[in-house]
């Protein structure tokens, strides 16, 4: 984080790791950064596709036989968006990321209230599948998406440092504080959900399974239950 807040005031034109890295350490330095973000912005647009499809057939478990189709669809959709520009791309992104930062704080405030009401064993609206076993074996296949899945939170942190310029006015503190906003946020949704999937005793389910639900799925329906809220979250 202090890296790429120093990388912020350094090069306020915008200084991603391309940049950085070709400008310090040469030519190779700078196609390598360049190919592992490549590599890192495909493997973010694919968690990200699966995990918003994955919390769409979730919610409507009918859907689920059509998983493919929806995330070919919404990576359609999001390459048209992406192709007006950074600015348009935000404008559209903006309103659905603060409605789910703004749920998954208020479903973790709830979900921590009722944990420390009742000594840490809180009963759940809607009971999460029971544990049967482990699902499968650790594989260098699940090592590699647990990795692709890590990469998200660290092209967040690319984007800022190297989108500088779409920021209006004190283009270096605007984007040094949505970078602080980005990591803290984070921070706290990661120890937040983590400590509730322990309380509620919340396992992974097979996602080629019939009755697949994501992990915020079945934290949100024990904290709130399937209301509205669920949906809108």
């Amino acid at each position: 984080v202090c890296s790429s807040d120093l990388t912020i005031a350094a090069y306020p034109q915008g200084g991603g790791s391309y940049i950085v890295a070709r400008h310090n350490l040469g030519t190779f330095a700078g196609l390598l950064a360049g190919s592992a973000l490549l590599i890192d912005y495909a493997l973010d647009a694919a968690v990200g596709i699966s995990a918003g499809i994955g919390a769409l057939t979730s919610a409507v478990p009918s859907l689920h036989p059509r998983t493919l189709l929806l995330c070919l669809i919404a990576l359609a959709i999001l390459t048209l968006v992406n192709l007006r520009g950074m600015q348009e791309n935000g404008a559209v992104f903006m309103a659905p990321t603060y409605v789910f930062l703004t749920c998954m704080f208020v479903a973790i405030g709830i979900g921590l209230a009722k944990a420390i009401a009742s000594g840490g064993h809180p009963a759940p609206v809607i009971a999460p599948p029971a544990f049967h076993g482990a699902v499968t074996a650790v594989t260098a296949w699940i090592l590699l998406k647990s990795f692709a899945s890590g990469c998200t939170a660290l092209t967040g942190v690319e984007a800022v440092s190297n989108g500088v310029q779409a920021f209006r006015d004190d283009r270096v503190k605007e984007a040094q504080r949505t970078l602080a906003f980005i990591i803290t946020a984070l921070a706290l949704m990661l120890a937040g959900i983590a400590y509730l999937v322990k309380a509620y005793k919340i396992v992974a389910t097979d996602p080629n399974g019939d009755h697949y639900q994501s992990i915020l799925s079945m934290m949100l329906a024990a904290v709130a239950g399937r209301q509205w809220f669920y949906y809108v979250s």
